[in-house]
């Protein structure tokens, strides 16, 4: 009798807990809401793009929630940068490993409210490392550093 209570409970708690989490990801990538893309960016081109990602995006998974496809991935690697948490900036010898995606106009949009593009990324071409042109997203310079910690704080996170 105690055992099956506790399986119901625990059966109610992981329902509750995949629903928050398919919930929140409908929220964050799928819904009208929380996005609207900045008037100033040009339309998508209706043509195939290549994109290459460098962090969430090289899980499958994730590629097919947020562009629902995988995009044909392929090895692929961004010299010229370093990685820094989810954010890539220019640093001369260094080189990012990723992923090279083939898109449509369509899952590029996607990507790019994903991205949340004009308002925390912005979508640049490069060249890597094999020649190939695709875009890449790049944090915009106003929030390169919006969850650094500030040093200077008089409060001690690790003692």
């Amino acid at each position: 009798m105690i055992k099956t209570v506790w399986l119901k409970r625990l059966l109610i708690l992981s329902s509750m807990v995949l629903l928050s989490l398919a919930g929140w990801l409908w929220l964050t990538m799928l819904s009208p809401w929380f996005y609207e893309r900045p008037d100033d960016l040009p339309a998508i081109e209706q043509r195939t793009h290549q994109v290459f990602v460098y962090g969430t995006l090289r899980y499958a998974p994730v590629r097919l929630v947020v562009m629902g496809s995988f995009g044909a991935p392929q090895d692929a690697v961004l010299e010229g940068y370093q990685r820094n948490g989810l954010d890539l900036s220019p640093q001369p010898g260094s080189s990012v490993e990723g992923l090279l995606l083939r898109v449509d106009a369509e899952e590029l949009a996607r990507l790019d409210r994903y991205e949340r593009l004009g308002v925390r990324y912005e979508r640049m071409t490069v060249t890597l490392g094999d020649g190939t042109r695709a875009w890449v997203y790049l944090r915009l310079p106003e929030r390169q550093n919006a969850f650094v910690p500030n040093v200077d704080s008089p409060i001690a996170l690790v003692p």
